[in-house]
């Protein structure tokens, strides 16, 4: 399967990107940009230099990944959400060398508008919902919701809300897959299968 790229997109040279990727309209990504097999970047999204992108991601419309961040594989970007680089910026003052590393991790769903403040990692099939505003790391499995986002339970790799409460421990069972999900101390993991 090859890379197909709509003609009003700008791809640069040296940009590398995995097989049956998609790009769509007016979209652009940076030559020094990695991205991953089977991916969708939608339309009028760009993708900056110093960006790794793992496989099977869907960038929604009007998404910006900036330099300095890292989409592990199977994440969806909801439409217009919105990483950031520099916590601090000064349109005056040049801040290239204090860019905040961010990275989403396998399987983690950022929803539409919400925004990424840098220097965050958001773990493995975390939630954040529409128009949250994440300033600090997210657990793994953690919904997140709120200006700023605060933590309101616990989601299944399948994104399914778990009968679990956001703080304190249990057990519960993915209404969808079945899957056993335990917590404990504040870590939400799912049970092996016997």
């Amino acid at each position: 399967m090859d890379v197909t790229a709509h003609p009003s997109a700008i791809v640069d040279d040296g940009a590398a990107i995995g097989a049956g990727t998609r790009v769509w309209h007016f979209s652009h990504v940076c030559g020094g940009a990695r991205i991953g097999r089977r991916c969708s970047l939608g339309q009028n999204v760009y993708i900056g230099n110093d960006v790794v992108i793992g496989d099977n991601v869907k960038i929604q419309n009007n998404v910006s990944v900036y330099d300095a961040v890292t989409i592990e594989d199977d994440v969806f970007c909801g439409p217009s959400m919105v990483f950031t680089n520099v916590y601090n910026p000064r349109s005056a003052i040049a801040r290239k060398d204090e860019y905040r590393p961010t990275l989403v991790r396998r399987g983690a769903t950022i929803g539409a508008n919400a925004t990424v403040v840098c220097g965050v990692t958001i773990g493995m099939h975390a939630f954040v919902a529409a128009g949250a505003v994440v300033n600090r790391d997210v657990p793994d499995f953690a919904l997140m919701a709120g200006v700023p986002a605060r933590q309101i339970g616990w989601i299944s790799r399948h994104g399914e809300r778990l009968d679990l409460p956001a703080r304190g421990e249990g057990r519960a069972r993915c209404p969808h897959s079945g899957d056993t999900y335990a917590v404990r101390d504040g870590v939400c993991a799912l049970i092996p299968a016997p």
